[in-house]
């Protein structure tokens, strides 16, 4: 996969995630909620962000099939979300994207290499994003977590030693979070 640098054009909250908990937080808080998505050029900021620019093209067949894989994703996260591992209904959207590639594996002087190939190019990135996400369940489901603060929808892979990481980021999230406890301490 290509160096992910996030395009200075993007405006989410969260960056730097694994590439499939990035697509699924292409929506954010906020009323209405937001959507990199539905703003102008904003499938190409993410595939700039992604690093998948030089990849994929930002075409509406492209941005259809990776809705299609957020989508997808946020079905298999919410049962994750709720505490439980998603099931075959969950993961159904999941390998309807996957039909699409597979991995091919080739010797090369300089060792094995895999290649994805998709059946159409505009399927890429939404594959490698499905593909990605096994990956992450592999790794651990219950490093897959929401943000703690309630008003969050953001997403995020504890990469933490403990596994005890709560928030999208400290530095809002969390301080909110904190700043709420001491009010309602003061106040009582």
């Amino acid at each position: 996969m290509t160096e992910r640098t996030a395009d200075p054009r993007d405006p989410r909250p969260l960056l730097g995630e694994p590439l499939a908990l990035d697509l699924l937080n292409t929506r954010w808080a906020g009323v209405p909620v937001n959507d990199l998505f539905a703003a102008p050029g904003g499938h190409a900021i993410w595939l700039s962000s992604a690093g998948l620019a030089g990849r994929c093209a930002a075409d509406p067949a492209g941005l259809a099939a990776l809705l299609e894989a957020r989508e997808a994703l946020a079905a298999a996260v919410r049962e994750l979300d709720a505490g439980r591992l998603p099931g075959a209904v969950e993961l159904a959207g999941l390998d309807v994207v996957l039909r699409h590639g597979r991995v091919r594996r080739e010797a090369s002087a300089a060792g094995p290499v895999d290649r994805v190939e998709v059946d159409e190019p505009h399927r890429l990135a939404a594959w490698l994003v499905v593909d990605d996400f096994l990956g992450l369940l592999a790794r651990g489901p219950r490093r897959i977590r929401k943000c703690a603060n309630e008003a969050c929808i953001l997403h995020f892979f504890d990469t933490s030693q403990n596994g005890r990481r709560r928030w999208c980021r400290m530095a809002v999230c969390g301080n909110r979070a904190k700043a709420a406890r001491h009010y309602e301490k003061a106040k009582a």
